[in-house]
C-alpha cells in the first residue's frame, strides 16, 4: 500500500526547502541574468556613444558645408581684386588721352577674361560659324553676300559657357538664304 503521508520522508525533499540540484540552476540562472544585464549596459552605452559621435559629425559636416558655402567664392574675388584696382585707378587719372584709356581698359579686360577663363568661363563668339541654337540665339537675319545662308554674320553679344554649360547664348545677325 502507498503512504500518502506529506510528512513522510521519501526521496523528495520537504517543502520549502530547494534540493541542492535546484539551488545550483537557480544560482546558475541568476549569475547569467548578472552577466546579460551588465552586456546589457555595456551595449546600452556603445549605442549612445555612437549616437553622441554621429551627431557630433552631423554638426560638424553642416558647419563645414556652412563656412564651403560662405567662402566659396573666396579665391574669384582675390583674383578680381587685381582688376578692380586696374579701374579704380583708371578712373583717378584725370585728362588723358583717348588712346591710353582705351589701352588700360584693354587690359582691364583682358585681365577680367583670364580670371574668368581660369574658373571655367569661356566666351562664345560665333562669328563665321553656322548658327548654333544650343549655344546662339539669333535676333536678325541679314542680306549677307558670299556667306552661306545660316552663318553668323555678325555677333551683337557674346555668349558664355561655364565648364561647358551655357550661361548665356550668344545674340547673333544670320545670313539669309
Amino acid at each position: 500500500m502507498q503512504n500518502n503521508d506529506p510528512q513522510s520522508t521519501g526521496d523528495a525533499p520537504p517543502r520549502g526547502q530547494p534540493d541542492e540540484s535546484s539551488t545550483t540552476e537557480l544560482d546558475s540562472l541568476q549569475a547569467r541574468v548578472a552577466e546579460l544585464e551588465a552586456s546589457n549596459a555595456e551595449l546600452l552605452e556603445t549605442v549612445l556613444r555612437e549616437k553622441a559621435e554621429l551627431e557630433n559629425q552631423r554638426r560638424r559636416l553642416h558647419r563645414d558645408l556652412e563656412q564651403a558655402r560662405r567662402f566659396a567664392n573666396e579665391k574669384l574675388l582675390n583674383e578680381l581684386l587685381p582688376v578692380y584696382d586696374g579701374l579704380e585707378s583708371g578712373l583717378a587719372v584725370e585728362g588723358g588721352d583717348i588712346a591710353s584709356m582705351r589701352e588700360g581698359i584693354s587690359l582691364t579686360l583682358k585681365a577680367l577674361l583670364k580670371v574668368a577663363e581660369n574658373h571655367g568661363m569661356a566666351q562664345v563668339d560665333p562669328l563665321g560659324q553656322p548658327l548654333d541654337p544650343e549655344r546662339h540665339h539669333a535676333v536678325s537675319m541679314v542680306e549677307a553676300p558670299g556667306q552661306a545662308p545660316g552663318t553668323v554674320v555678325s555677333v551683337l553679344q557674346k555668349g558664355y559657357v561655364l565648364n561647358d554649360r551655357l550661361l548665356r547664348p550668344a545674340l547673333v545677325a544670320v545670313a539669309k538664304d
